[in-house]
């Protein structure tokens, strides 16, 4: 409600709320988007140059239009912003002062240097307006009042404020916990779930897992005695698959239900039907080939490559042509302006097995397509005798969960499907695999003992082993 109080963002607020609603709806012409996409590019352009000294730098060769919109030639001879870039410039990159921010966040920096995130009021009311007209119809699925846990990584990140005011935005009630805090702890937390009848989570798929060990170590059946009815999955890589098995554990529907980082903010929002989907009105979107750098070109009207977006609106921290790390698959909808976006792994996440290189996202789906009733899974990978060998390791939820295991199945499938030996083994994996939001899929699920160990996994055991003495 601070709108109320400054009539200028009142105002903003209505329009974004509008152009949103009417992406909603279908309202608006592929031409039209177009238009308005080249002409809030330059704008970004226009105001990082101004007011950012990194893209002061970075653009003092670049043909900047003094108005009006730029030409997709002119965006293409436009140099990327990398995460090195955000890493060394820093505040630099900030195109606003500090105290011209509403509140301030930053990357974990587990892996390397923290970097700034402050949010303006634009930036919050362009993003969580995405959000909150996305998750209405969600939510209306599962009932008409809901509880809502909050678990977000850490204190300086946006998960628990922009969770906290979308719900809000929708009349749900929020309660903000952080079960790894020493202060809370797993036992609150699943007691707190239980006292105030707790319907939905926001967690990551970690949390989800972890919280469910915690239940069954404490003897808690969490499909039955909890009322869990839908957990909206958040910060790392998760396939249909795992979604489905995850629902299965906790009897609830289980949604990939946005795709974002903490430098980028919302790129994608997932719809009722479960896809997530793109917001055009928001960021300009580019898919590359991480190798060349070229763009890529439509393969049945599917873009496959690494993203690339540049901000619309002008906040505390817009970026131009951002390089993502990410890749993704873009799927055109015929008649509509908007991309059905499937995040499939980091660029850095991709494995060589069998000789062709594999996306996280790609191997997790067909392991889990024929599992269910599994609490986690971890992966080893080893060359044997000139071959790529894979043993996954899955943790069941109960001893009959992991009767009904079908291993060979499993194995002959990942065999199969990537050219590879594998072997499934049925025991408990460890903490590591808690650490995918704060370092990646890959450290948190994958032990490549064909290579040295990465400066990522050394993070993410740090982690896990200072989890593990708590």
């Amino acid at each position: 409600m601070y709108t109320i109080f400054r009539p200028d963002l009142d105002a903003f607020a209505r329009t974004t709320i509008a152009e949103q609603r009417r992406l909603h709806s279908g309202g608006w012409e592929p031409g039209e988007l177009k238009a308005l996409q080249l002409q809030r590019v330059a704008d970004t352009m226009r105001y990082v140059r101004d007011l950012s000294p990194f893209y002061q730098k970075l653009f003092a060769a670049v043909d900047v239009p003094a108005s009006g919109p730029i030409t997709p030639e002119q965006l293409a001879r436009t140099p990327f912003t990398t995460k090195d870039d955000l890493r060394s410039g820093l505040f630099d990159v900030v195109s606003l002062p500090i105290d011209k921010a509403w509140i301030f966040y930053e990357t974990t920096g587990t892996t390397g240097r923290a970097t700034p995130c402050p949010r303006s009021d634009h930036d919050s009311i362009v993003n969580n307006t995405a959000l909150t007209l996305a998750y209405r119809e969600i939510f209306e699925q599962h009932g008409d009042e809901h509880v809502v846990a909050v678990m977000g990584p850490t204190e300086l990140h946006s998960t628990g404020d922009t969770f906290g005011d979308v719900l809000h935005n929708l009349g749900h009630t929020v309660v903000k916990m952080w079960p790894h805090s020493p202060l809370v702890g797993f036992p609150r937390a699943l007691a707190l779930l239980e006292q105030l009848d707790v319907t939905a989570l926001i967690c990551t798929p970690g949390m989800a897992i972890s919280l469910a060990k915690a239940a069954g170590a404490a003897g808690i059946d969490i499909a039955s005695h909890l009322g869990i009815r839908l957990i909206l999955s958040v910060g790392e890589l998760t396939s249909p698959a795992m979604l489905e098995n995850l629902g299965g554990l906790w009897g609830a529907r289980v949604y990939n239900c946005m795709y974002a980082s903490q430098e980028a903010s919302i790129m994608a929002a997932c719809q009722a039907s479960g896809e997530l989907r793109t917001v055009p009105v928001n960021n300009y979107y580019e898919v590359i080939d991480p190798a060349t750098a070229q763009p890529v070109e439509p393969v049945d009207g599917v873009r496959e490559g690494e993203l690339v977006i540049t901000h619309l609106y002008q906040g505390a921290k817009p970026l131009v042509r951002y390089r993502t790390g990410d890749m993704v698959r873009l799927s055109a909808e015929p008649g509509s302006v908007v991309e059905v976006m499937r995040p499939i792994g980091r660029v850095r996440d991709a494995l060589h097995l069998g000789g062709v290189l594999v996306t996280a996202y790609d191997l997790e789906q067909t392991i889990f397509t024929h599992l269910s009733g599994v609490l986690d899974y971890f992966i080893s990978i080893d060359e044997v005798d000139g071959r790529d060998n894979v043993t996954i390791t899955v943790e069941p939820i109960d001893e009959m969960a992991g009767l009904r295991i079908d291993r060979e199945l499993v194995g002959r499938a990942v065999g199969e499907a990537f050219g590879v030996g594998c072997t499934v083994v049925v025991a408990t994996v460890g903490t590591i695999t808690s650490t995918g939001a704060m370092v990646s899929w890959k450290a948190a699920r994958i032990h490549d003992r064909r290579v040295t160990d990465s400066a990522e996994r050394e993070a993410a055991l740090a982690i896990a082993a200072g989890r593990d003495a708590r």
